[in-house]
């Protein structure tokens, strides 16, 4: 991957916007991908795999932000379609979820999410929330992506 990339998953156009304007008054340097849907979203990140140019990370974002209740595929489908493909099984996933309900937390952990990041409302605490995870994943050893079979 030459640049780095965020993929957001939100099927609400307020929340996708929000999250974007908190993205970049953060401050973090980044193309941002969207996707409306969680169908959207496993094409995005699995639709053209079996593509012959496709190797390794290179169309993959530096990390995905999933959002866990949206119509068809929620954020948890998405997250076990993630995990369960080799090419996209180590990509960070971070839910971005309103819900603060311990199953939820529970099962995002338990199918592989990276972390679990309830949504602010205000803007400028968001915005901060933004900037110490973009700080966080900056400084963190990325695992490698699996050899294309």
């Amino acid at each position: 991957m030459n640049k780095k990339s965020i993929l957001i998953v939100d099927d609400s156009d307020a929340e996708m916007a929000l999250t974007m304007r908190a993205i970049k008054k953060s401050g973090i340097k980044a193309d941002m991908m969207v996707a409306h849907s969680g169908y959207e979203a496993l094409d995005m990140l699995l639709g053209a795999a079996e593509d012959e140019g496709r190797k390794g990370d290179e169309q993959l974002p530096w990390i995905v932000l999933l959002d866990l209740r949206m119509p068809g595929v929620d954020g948890l489908g998405v997250l076990r379609r993630i995990r369960a493909e080799e090419r996209t099984r180590r990509l960070p996933v971070i839910i971005l979820s309103s819900s603060d309900e311990l199953s939820d937390v529970g099962a995002c952990y338990d199918t592989g999410a990276n972390s679990y990041i309830r949504k602010r409302v205000d803007l400028i605490d968001f915005t901060e929330t933004m900037r110490i995870l973009h700080t966080y994943w900056d400084i963190t050893e990325r695992p490698p992506v699996p050899a294309s079979s």
